[in-house]
C-alpha cells in the first residue's frame, strides 16, 4: 500500500513538474530562445499590419531573443474584429497584437467597445505620412492652389483615398479640411480598396486629389504621371520633392502609424517583458533594415509616452468622426 502511495505521489509530482515547465515556456523561461509568443494581425496577409506584424518576428526570433511565434490574421471590420479577441483574452500574457490609427478609428466606427484605451500598450513602432497626390496636368501647382478651390466648393472638389470611414486616408482629409475652415461634412471623400484603385482612378480624371501613405505611388511618381502636393509629416521626405504642409501654411501634422498592444489585466511584470523585448527588437540590424526596404519611418515609443499619444490620437479621431456623425 505503502508503494502504491509513493508511486501515485512520484506521478503527481512528475506532472506538476511538466506542468511548471510548460508555463515557463511562454512565461519567463530563463532561456528566452524557449519562450513562445503569440501576435495577433487585424487584417490579411501583405497588409500594412501584417508586414510590420512579421518583420517584428523575425528580428526577434532571428536574434534568439525569443521563441518561435504563432502569427494569427484576424480579419473583420477593419480591425475590430481582433480588438474584440484581444480584451476576451484578459490576463493573457502571452499575446501580443498590431495595430494603429486605421484601427482607432474603426472602433468608433463600428460602434466597438473594445477600445485601445482599455488595452495595455506596449510600444509604437512605425508611422508613415500621408501625401497629397494629383495627376501631372492637375491645374494645382501647389497646395495654396488646391486650398483656394476647395473652399471655393467644399461639395465639388473630389477627393479619393485608399481607406473607408475611419482609416488613415479617410481621416486625414477630414482633418485637414477643418483645419483650413471646410466643414469636413461637407468633403465628397470616394473610398478605394487601396493604392492600385486609387492611382487609377486619379489618371482617369476620376476624383481631384488623393491622399494617401505615397508607398504605392512611388513608380507613378517618379515617371512624372503624378505629382506630390505635400506631405503631412513634421519633416520633408526623402526621396520626394514636395514640402510639408507647414512649410505650406497650413497648421497641420498627420501621420499614420502602428504599435502593439497586449490584452487588458496582465502584471506589471509581464508588461515590462514585453516591452523590454521589443526594445531590444528595435536595436537589431534585422528591424533596421526592415524600416529601410519599407519605407518606415522609426518613431519608437514605450510606456508614458505611448500610453499619452494613444490618449491623444484616440480624442482627436473621437472629435473627427463625431463631427461627421460617424461615432
Amino acid at each position: 500500500m505503502h508503494r502504491l502511495h509513493r508511486l501515485v505521489a512520484l506521478v503527481v509530482a512528475l506532472a506538476l513538474g511538466a506542468l511548471v515547465s510548460g508555463c515557463g515556456v511562454t512565461r519567463g523561461s530563463d532561456d528566452p530562445s524557449n519562450r513562445r509568443l503569440r501576435m495577433m494581425i487585424p487584417n490579411s496577409v501583405g497588409g500594412g499590419y501584417d508586414l510590420t506584424g512579421r518583420a517584428a518576428a523575425r528580428a526577434l526570433e532571428d536574434n534568439d531573443l525569443t521563441g518561435r511565434f504563432e502569427i494569427t490574421n484576424v480579419q473583420g471590420a477593419s480591425g475590430t474584429v481582433a480588438m474584440q479577441r484581444l480584451i476576451n483574452e484578459k490576463g493573457a500574457d502571452d499575446l501580443m497584437m498590431l495595430m494603429g490609427l486605421g484601427v482607432v478609428g474603426a472602433v468608433y466606427t463600428n460602434k466597438s467597445s473594445a477600445t485601445p484605451l482599455k488595452m495595455t500598450p506596449i510600444a509604437r513602432l512605425v508611422e508613415e505620412q500621408e501625401g497629397i497626390l494629383v495627376p501631372a496636368d492637375s491645374p494645382f501647382e501647389t497646395v495654396g492652389d488646391l486650398v483656394e478651390a476647395w473652399r471655393g466648393d467644399p461639395s465639388g472638389l473630389t477627393v479619393g483615398g485608399g481607406s473607408g470611414n475611419g482609416g488613415p486616408d479617410h481621416l486625414f482629409p477630414m482633418q485637414l479640411a477643418d483645419t483650413i475652415g471646410i466643414d469636413p461634412r461637407k468633403v465628397n471623400y470616394i473610398s478605394y480598396d487601396g493604392g492600385g484603385p486609387l492611382t487609377t482612378a486619379l489618371l482617369g480624371a476620376k476624383i481631384d486629389v488623393g491622399m494617401s501613405g505615397l508607398g504605392e505611388f512611388e513608380g507613378q511618381i517618379e515617371e512624372g504621371k503624378l505629382r506630390v502636393l505635400a506631405v503631412s509629416g513634421d519633416e520633408r521626405l526623402e526621396g520626394i520633392d514636395a514640402p510639408t504642409l507647414t512649410e505650406s501654411g497650413v497648421d497641420l501634422v498627420f501621420t499614420n502609424w502602428r504599435g502593439v498592444l497586449a490584452p487588458p489585466g496582465i502584471t506589471d511584470e509581464q508588461r515590462d517583458y514585453l516591452t523590454d523585448l521589443l526594445t531590444e527588437m528595435h536595436g537589431t540590424e534585422e528591424w533596421k533594415e526592415a524600416l529601410a526596404a519599407n519605407g518606415w519611418t522609426d518613431n519608437f515609443a514605450t510606456g508614458k509616452e505611448f500610453e499619452d499619444f494613444l490618449a491623444e490620437q484616440d480624442d482627436r479621431v473621437a472629435d473627427t468622426l463625431k463631427e461627421l456623425g460617424l461615432a
